[in-house]
């Protein structure tokens, strides 16, 4: 009987960290598709370097490492939305100090847009019920 509650608990343990690896996974997922909105806030009204944007990111819990945040980057160049310049450090070599383009700006507004639709829309499909305890 002992040994049969030992594997009951053992299957229950598994599931929740597989279920806790599963919510780990999504919330991943969602920081990953709201990078680029966040980045085009952080920029909106000044430049920034690199670790400036990752702290900014840190500041309201959407960590994220440089390797995820370069290519990103990169390819928001690529698409036109910023533009970098480099400037030479006291302490170091040249950073490049990233801002937003006219492209950008106006990428930034229909993310926006499209943010809180998307945003309203998980909101409806909350139960009558937990509307009720807010």
């Amino acid at each position: 009987m002992q040994l049969r509650y030992y594997a009951l608990q053992s299957t229950l343990f598994n599931l929740y960290i597989c279920s806790m690896s599963e919510s780990h996974k999504a919330k991943a997922q969602m920081r990953k598709g709201v990078l680029e909105l966040c980045i085009l806030r952080i920029l909106k009204d000044h430049e920034a370097y690199t670790s400036d944007i990752i702290a900014a990111l840190k500041k309201v819990d959407l960590l994220i490492v440089e390797g995820t945040l370069y290519p990103l980057l990169m390819r928001m160049k690529n698409a036109d939305m910023l533009e970098y310049r480099w400037e030479e450090s006291p302490s170091g070599p040249p950073r490049k100090y990233y801002r937003i383009t006219k492209k950008g700006q106006k990428v930034l507004l229909e993310l926006e847009a499209a943010w809180v639709a998307f945003v309203d829309s998980v909101n409806s499909l909350q139960s009558p019920s937990s509307k009720s305890h807010e």
